[in-house]
């Protein structure tokens, strides 16, 4: 497992209160500087009233990463940085973050403000869903419907996702998996219908998010 990219599985939002200001942290899968940056300026239209919106984000994973914070008017190094340092001890990569704070009255300070900003994303992190970022095919082929039940299981043991069903005749599955499992998967197909099978190559994408249990 330790050689697989992990990432948000989707968009989402958590909330948290600190002596009256409200700091919602804003959370979402991002391949590219641009996408982070979309997604940025799309907090920002979605809550223009907010007294600050502190972004940080990291894209790649290992030792090839683009990683980018700011403290968007708050006090040098209260903010940005302590958003980031999160999102680094997370393990995740591909990932955008943007913690938006409406001001309560009550100043926090430069310990508070850290505290602030840190426990936000740590409670985004924790309800966020992870995913693997993979490379994928997406298949498409007919069965049987008396091979239809050993196919869904070959399926799933190959950890591919049911996209599609068709009922006539036979059953027309579109399934999706990841690069790795193709061959495997091919071939054991192959042997069940007893080299009756037809493969047709629907996609193939570099970059799917694949959902995993957390």
């Amino acid at each position: 497992m330790s050689d697989l990219q992990i990432i948000p599985a989707r968009r989402i939002e958590a909330e948290h209160f600190e002596s009256n200001s409200r700091f919602l942290a804003s959370g979402a899968p991002a391949f590219s500087v641009q996408e982070a940056r979309d997604f940025i300026a799309l907090i920002k239209n979605k809550y223009p009233d907010a007294t600050h919106h502190v972004p940080a984000y990291i894209i790649g994973h290992g030792s090839s990463v683009t990683a980018h914070c700011t403290d968007d008017g708050e006090p040098s190094g209260t903010a940005g940085r302590p958003v980031l340092s999160v999102l680094k001890g997370s393990g995740l990569g591909d990932i955008v973050v943007v913690v938006t704070r409406y001001f309560g009255g009550t100043k926090l300070g430069t310990g508070g403000l850290v505290r602030a900003y840190s426990e936000s994303v740590r409670l985004l992190l924790n309800k966020l869903p992870i995913a693997r970022k993979v490379a994928t095919t997406t298949l498409m082929f007919v069965v049987p419907y008396a091979l239809f039940e050993r196919t869904h299981l070959l399926i799933n043991s190959h950890l591919g996702l049911v996209r599609d069903e068709v009922y006539g005749a036979d059953v027309t599955l579109t399934v999706r998996l990841s690069d790795d499992q193709v061959a495997t998967f091919k071939n054991r197909m192959i042997e069940l219908t007893r080299g009756q099978v037809e493969f047709i190559i629907l996609e193939q994408n570099p970059q799917t998010i694949m959902p995993l249990m957390k």
